[in-house]
């Protein structure tokens, strides 16, 4: 009896033993499976030589475009590199106009000789700002008698003006500037419109009515 039982448990460890043997015969299975895949998708020499050009090709577009970056960015740091400041110093030529203004409608100084030297001194000062400016790119715009540019000017009264047609720039308030080919800052101008004609009969009922 005992001897049977031992028989017994000897059968089942050999069952166990080749399962256990199958089961580490499986992923070498798989593995060659997976490496008779691998073989049936293996690239011909053809097919890598295209496969290399074309990263390569890629490739250099890419260097291509870094280099066309790179030199946009230093173009730009060269040429617009002083734009604040240029916006800033153009405070000096606001500040000359404004003082030009105001001693020109001083009544005490008004015809005087000391006004008529101060304001040639203005002059003299600021056609040598200008001048500094434009050796450095930065030009006036020019845009009296032309039509309302939305990307150059900045209208800011409507001036009625029967002589031009509408929306032309009759008055500059503020002169604006050009760096390069930038807008560095919008000339501030009064455009034209046509004269408001009124309704005398309607003038005239409106009159009755309040009456």
């Amino acid at each position: 009896m005992e001897k049977e039982e031992n028989q017994n448990q000897e059968n089942a460890k050999t069952e166990t033993s080749n399962e256990e043997i199958e089961a580490d015969k499986q992923p070498d299975n798989k593995q060659e499976e997976i490496n008779e895949v691998e073989e049936k998708v293996e690239l011909s020499p053809e097919e890598k030589i295209k496969e290399l050009e074309d990263k390569l090709a890629r490739t250099f577009a890419e260097m291509e475009n870094q280099r066309r970056r790179f030199e946009k960015e230093k173009d730009d740091a060269f040429d617009y590199g002083g734009f604040a400041f240029a916006k800033e110093a153009l405070n000096l030529i606001d500040n000359l106009a404004r003082s030009k203004l105001i001693l020109e409608s001083d009544e005490a100084l008004k015809d005087t000789e000391a006004l008529k030297k101060t304001l040639e001194h203005f002059d003299i000062i600021n056609k040598d700002l200008i001048s500094i400016f434009t050796k450095n790119n930065i030009k006036p715009i020019d845009c009296l008698n032309k039509k309302l540019d939305p990307n150059l000017h900045q209208a800011m009264m409507e001036i009625e003006d029967d002589q031009k047609e509408p929306g032309t720039i009759v008055q500059e308030v503020q002169k604006g500037f050009m760096i390069k080919d930038r807008l560095l800052r919008p000339s501030l101008v009064g455009v034209s419109k046509k004269t408001e004609i009124k309704d005398n009969k309607s003038e005239e009922n409106k009159e009755n009515l309040d009456k």
